[in-house]
């Protein structure tokens, strides 16, 4: 089967050129690549569709090839963006894209050439200007280019757009044509804003070498609420463990809306779409154990398979046993056995005995333990009844954690109905 096929039955197509011309370009094991922005030095769940799209394209013999933008990161790309990004040093850059391939390395295979990372300041740090203008950006039409919706919401903006960030689709376009001579890729893929950036590239390969190369975009991934993929009240998902640990990240994903279950399944797992569409069909506490099997399988790819495990028990010790149906989603390797265990991967914190003989208050007790953004969140939560301590909800804005609170030198503070922090004495 074409990997296009297996991208349409999951979901991932928003759209594509020349769609005969893509499946006979795909037909036999071919390159591909997707840019990835390295202002951070993670990743986060919002870029897991194009993360997931270059594995699929590696299970199905494909060769990807991850661009990390060094030398376009260094100006900012304005798509989707209502002002100018800061710009990055060289040794931020190369920090970042480091961090970046270990991540996707969790997911896509780099050894023996399976796949490359590249990055653009390879080839854009070294280029002359008038040589660049006079080969390269002969080819771009202006009226073109303030057409694109990536630049019409950036002209309409307060803070405008800059000269720099206009030379982006050119450079961006420039690094298609490049990879397309260096590595032999002519399928770019990206978000469904990188739309006028791939096409630009498209066209600046037909003209300068009279060869076909292709794109495909992916759609914008909003929850069934219209929330943006990996948004919550904390913040955004991090695929590197230490901002998002993985007990978080696995109840993140065990969190999911009931009609959002299959979907997900789909885009972020290789879990069988023939077993997901039973998906569709669950109610109840089988929805529930489907959520826990995609939190599984997502901790699993993001993680590895230990941590996983390690969240999965953890969770059950916090929200209780759950017994995953045998002929649930088949393929995941979740275990089928009832689960009881003590939640060592519970996000905690080790105080000293002493702060607590004479008392802590509260306020600042779950400030301190990241469940709150500052004391007034703090009293926020418990006035709206959402804190409590040990199971039992805390009314006093100033109640007093002593070491009554502890039971065997541990207590387990929660925000809300599913975040939790574990508070050892040493």
């Amino acid at each position: 089967m074409n990997v296009i096929d297996e991208f349409k039955k999951r979901g991932f197509v928003d759209t594509f050129t020349n769609e005969e011309g893509l499946y006979e370009y795909l037909s036999s094991p071919q390159s591909c690549y997707i840019g990835f922005d390295p202002t951070a030095s993670s990743l986060h769940v919002g870029s897991l569709v194009p993360i997931m799209s270059l594995a699929h394209m590696q299970r199905a013999g494909h060769r990807p090839i991850a661009l990390v933008g060094g030398g376009t990161g260094m100006i900012g790309d304005p798509s989707g963006k209502t002002e100018m990004r800061n710009m990055l040093t060289v040794e931020t850059v190369e920090f970042n894209k480091n961090a970046i391939k270990n991540q996707l390395s969790n997911f896509i295979d780099f050894s023996d050439g399976k796949a490359k990372m590249v990055d653009n300041a390879d080839w854009l740090l070294g280029i002359k200007y008038i040589e660049f203008l006079r080969d390269i950006g002969k080819f771009f039409s202006i009226n073109r280019m303030i057409k694109m919706e990536s630049y019409k919401s950036r002209f309409e903006s307060e803070s405008g757009l800059s000269f720099i960030e206009f030379n982006y689709t050119i450079m961006q376009a420039y690094d298609f044509k490049v990879l397309s001579e260096k590595e032999n890729c002519f399928l770019q893929m990206g978000g469904s804003d990188q739309w006028g950036n791939i096409v630009a590239g498209i066209d600046l390969i037909r003209r300068t070498r009279q060869k076909e190369a292709f794109g495909l975009t992916f759609p914008l991934i909003t929850n069934s609420s219209g929330t943006k993929m990996g948004k919550t009240e904390k913040g955004a998902v991090w695929l590197d463990a230490n901002r998002t640990s993985p007990y978080d990240y696995y109840q993140f994903w065990v969190n999911t809306e009931d009609d959002d279950v299959a979907r997900f399944l789909s885009l972020f797992t290789f879990l069988p779409v023939e077993e997901i569409e039973d998906v569709k069909k669950l109610k109840g506490s089988d929805l529930n154990s489907a959520k826990s099997i995609l939190a599984f399988e997502a901790t699993s790819l993001a993680h590895g398979r230990d941590e996983a495990v390690k969240a999965y028990e953890s969770s059950v010790a916090m929200f209780g046993a759950r017994e995953i149906p045998k002929d649930l989603l088949p393929s995941s390797c979740i275990s089928r056995v009832r689960v009881n265990a003590d939640g060592d991967s519970v996000p905690s914190s080790v105080l000293s005995k002493q702060q607590f003989e004479d008392g802590v208050g509260v306020l600042d007790l779950f400030k301190e333990a990241g469940l709150c953004k500052s004391t007034s969140d703090a009293r926020r939560l418990i006035q709206q009844g959402g804190a409590y301590i040990n199971e039992t909800r805390i009314d006093a804005v100033d109640y007093v954690v002593t070491l009554n609170d502890f039971v065997v030198s541990e207590s387990v503070l929660r925000a809300g109905k599913k975040r939790y922090h574990k508070i050892i004495l040493k």
